[in-house]
């Protein structure tokens, strides 16, 4: 059977539900379809059980435009957040355009037809049905659902006890009264420590080298004093500007004053743990801040923990496992039961999907990106890539307001297609990501370039998006438009042909 649909979605998580909410809101005569390989709404927090698990951003910023985060948490849980994606898509009627349980294998664009074949697997089955649509909106996030990133260690086969990597997480892993190693120091580490400490006879955060940390209260005090004043939605509001201005100083202000910033972020740890403690050791990086992300710590939980003496840091490398536990290269043993390799993540991106236009195979990794949502000579196909410096939403709202608008745009013009044209030899590239984490660097290859001026830049700055992609005109001449299918196909625009505009 194959089923043709204005847009088809990929994805059912919070940014396809945000892609959903847009299109009915912004172009009510547009069918569209979203397709899901898992059998229920909600992506990333469908996904992670591990116990913890949590926003690393505050829910005035990581909620959608359209729906106010009303719950007085703000750095809100896993479950909460499930809740809140789906919620929304019921509320909206987005559920009933949903097709579970297919993953997307490849997408095929013919120039004569104008559209898209997309052929995707379904996962009880392993029959192959196909959609057509005119436009293909990715919102599939950017890590590999089947398996995170676990380095080798040398000597795991003696263990004695378990390992899990927390993307692996199922509710029968017992962890109270055991001897827990959390191998890591990222924004997931961070999450599992303090929680697995309420149980576990002790837990150590075992990292190779430390991570900026910064603590919040979980509750937002002026959200709570301004609740018995204002509506709701301008609660929401004011507080969502707070700290979307807020983040992005405080972003710039770590670049452009690094060793200022790190003084900052090493006395905040300092003044939560005490001069006597090993500061240095544990919580002063290598790196400036924000060349990673830094790691929120909601209520000081883990400064918390450490001090009830529940959990330790340990700073150091693992020479190998042993049957009780893990020798470090100082010659330190650390005794476990279980030991979770929080490790990081196996990035993908359009989940690695194969793309050909017209026959001929395009890979997305050696295309640069238009708006860091488009691709240079792949048409009418769009990415919903949030920020890695701030709320992923807050990009990806950004983004598909912008796709309604384009969609509107071609509508009234009669276009069929639209392809992004760069000259590349007067682009300067380089890699899409702006951060040196280990996940980041060892997946960079698989990730399309940026240009390094606008319109192929990715800023990573809200402000500036919003002039450049929410008010900026549809029209761009970066940007080719059809209104039938050319005679002969080209890759490149050629110089007789300034207008961007195929009749």
């Amino acid at each position: 059977m194959t089923e043709h649909v204005d847009v088809l979605i990929v994805g059912a998580g919070i940014s396809g539900i945000g892609a959903g909410y847009h299109l009915q809101a912004e172009c009510p005569n547009r069918t569209y379809a979203i397709l899901e390989r898992r059998p229920q709404i909600g992506g990333t927090w469908d996904l992670f059980r591990y116990p913890g698990i949590r926003s690393d951003s505050d829910m005035y910023t990581f909620g959608y435009s359209f729906r106010p985060w009303t719950d007085p948490k703000a750095i809100a849980d896993g479950p909460a957040i499930l809740d809140y994606v789906r919620e929304t898509a019921v509320e909206h009627g987005i559920d009933r355009k949903i097709r579970y349980g297919v993953q997307v294998k490849r997408a095929s664009w013919s120039s004569e037809q104008s559209r898209w074949t997309v052929e995707a697997e379904s996962e009880e089955s392993g029959e192959i049905c196909r959609f057509h649509c005119n436009f293909l909106f990715m919102c599939t996030g950017y890590f590999n659902y089947d398996a995170g990133y676990t380095p080798e260690f040398d000597g795991v086969e003696d263990f004695g006890g378990s390992v899990v990597h927390p993307q692996k997480w199922t509710e029968d892993i017992e962890y109270a009264g055991k001897r827990v190693v959390v191998i890591g120091s990222g924004a997931t580490a961070v999450t599992l420590v303090p929680e697995l400490a309420k149980q576990a006879a002790h837990v150590t955060l075992l990292q190779r080298s430390p991570t900026y940390m910064v603590s919040a209260p979980a509750v937002d005090p002026m959200a709570s004093w301004l609740r018995d004043k204002v509506s709701p939605q301008r609660v929401y509001s004011i507080i969502r500007w707070r700290n979307i201005l807020f983040g992005l100083a405080f972003f710039k202000f770590c670049r452009r004053w690094p060793e200022r910033a790190r003084k900052l972020l090493v006395a905040g740890v300092k003044k939560q743990l005490g001069s006597d403690y090993e500061i240095g050791t544990h919580f002063n990086p290598r790196y400036n801040p924000w060349d990673q992300r830094l790691c929120l710590v909601p209520d000081a939980d883990l400064f918390e923990s450490i001090k009830a003496g529940t959990t330790s840091v340990v700073t150091d490398e693992i020479d190998r496992f042993t049957e009780k536990g893990i020798l470090l290269k100082s010659g330190q043993e650390l005794p476990a039961d279980l030991v979770v390799t929080a490790t990081g993540l196996d990035l993908k991106f359009l989940s690695d999907l194969e793309f050909t236009v017209d026959g001929e195979c395009r890979d997305v990794s050696e295309s640069i990106t238009y708006k860091s949502m488009m691709f240079s000579d792949i048409p009418n196909l769009a990415s919903s890539f949030g920020y890695t410096n701030a709320s992923w939403t807050l990009k990806c709202d950004l983004t598909c307001e912008y796709v309604a608008r384009l969609l509107n745009y071609m509508e009234e013009n009669g276009y069929r297609r639209c392809v992004p044209r760069c000259n590349r030899d007067a682009v300067e590239v380089e890699k899409m990501l702006d951060l040196n984490s280990g996940y980041v660097e060892r997946s960079a290859h698989k990730f399309p370039m940026q240009g390094k001026k606008s319109p192929w830049r990715l800023y990573q700055n809200y402000l500036l998006d919003s002039l450049t992609i929410r008010h900026a005109r549809v029209g761009d001449p970066e940007l080719e438009f059809s209104r039938q299918a050319p005679q002969r196909v080209k890759d490149q625009r050629t110089e007789s042909d300034p207008e961007r505009h195929v009749a």
